[in-house]
């Protein structure tokens, strides 16, 4: 299912979709270059492609609309990073079709005490390019128990990340787990090739991250609702963009559906998700994002959360039911 075709007719949900002619258009030669390469696969390495994803370098996007998506791939978060990936080309088909200079970014964050390659990085990328980007990283699958070098990554960000024309992109970290206080200044030496005066204060970096993009933590399923994990990130991003996970199949629709309300589509993005699963399950996604921003309408009959963008007269997707607004 999750390929870069725009043929959606194998898609099993409740209702059809169609990609809008010009973002079906632009898909075309990814398209193409899909069904040259091959299947894709993210499992058999032995390592990343360390030319690839090297964080000493600087990486830069002339989009108005860079995306980073980091993921922690240490061992507690079992088979989920592999999850992530693999909607790779559902997570940027959706978005291009909304914004088409979208470009991403993906990390892969592990543990810079115990870790061999603890913080993995590719450059901004759109199209058929983010396959290569992504099969560079590697889950290596170790970290300690917890915490996490989240705080190495927050440091690379505002160090190494240049993004001039956009106005505080998005960016998503899944992970479930809590970061070390401090980042050892050896580590920025020795990963980052950078010079640290002293231990760079993790929760700082983080808001300093999150003044300049619209920073979100997808915590996947487990713990309790204000404990040691929601407590820090909390406190280095905001309380309400720390945003519990219920269902990991449905993370990438999470973070799809985050950025398409900010943006202004979510109605399309419903439609796109019926495509794709049972109208329960959209409904589902789109009640936890009303917790995001603005309250929005419900449908009066069964209760279904309507489109932010509708006007006028329309028909509810879960139940058919027209309700004028």
């Amino acid at each position: 299912m999750y390929s870069w075709d725009v043929d959606t007719s194998d898609w099993r949900g409740a209702k059809g979709y169609a990609y809008a002619p010009a973002a079906a258009k632009r898909m075309e030669g990814d398209v193409a270059r899909a069904r040259e390469a091959g299947p894709r696969t993210y499992t058999g390495a032995s390592g990343p492609n360390e030319k690839v994803i090297d964080p000493s370098k600087v990486v830069r996007s002339s989009s108005t609309n860079p995306i980073i998506v980091a993921v922690d791939v240490t061992g507690s978060m079992a088979r989920w990073p592999a999850e992530i990936f693999d909607r790779l080309p559902l997570l940027y088909t959706t978005l291009q079709a909304y914004r088409e200079d979208a470009e991403i970014l993906f990390a892969a964050i592990g543990d810079g005490a115990v870790d061999r390659w603890p913080l993995q990085v590719t450059t901004f990328a759109s199209g058929f390019d983010l396959e290569q980007q992504l099969a560079s990283i590697y889950g290596e699958g170790g970290g300690g128990d917890a915490p996490e070098s989240y705080g190495l990554f927050a440091h690379w960000v505002n160090t190494h990340v240049q993004v001039p024309k956009a106005d505080k992109p998005f960016l998503i970290v899944f992970g479930d787990i809590t970061m070390h206080e401090t980042v050892p200044p050896d580590q920025v030496r020795r990963l980052l090739g950078d010079g640290a005066q002293g231990p760079i204060d993790a929760i700082a970096a983080w808001q300093q991250v999150a003044s300049r993009w619209n920073t979100w933590f997808l915590r996947r399923p487990g713990g309790k609702q204000g404990d040691a994990v929601d407590q820090q990130w909390s406190k280095a991003i905001g309380a309400d963009h720390v945003f519990p996970i219920d269902d990991e199949q449905r993370a990438v629709d999470y973070a799809m559906g985050i950025i398409a309300q900010a943006w202004g589509h979510m109605g399309d993005f419903q439609d796109n998700m019926l495509a794709r699963q049972s109208s329960d399950k959209v409904r589902a996604v789109s009640t936890r994002l009303q917790t995001v921003g603005p309250r929005r309408l419900d449908c009066p009959a069964c209760g279904a959360p309507l489109p932010a963008e509708a006007r006028g007269r329309i028909s509810c997707r879960f139940c058919g039911t027209t309700v004028a607004l």
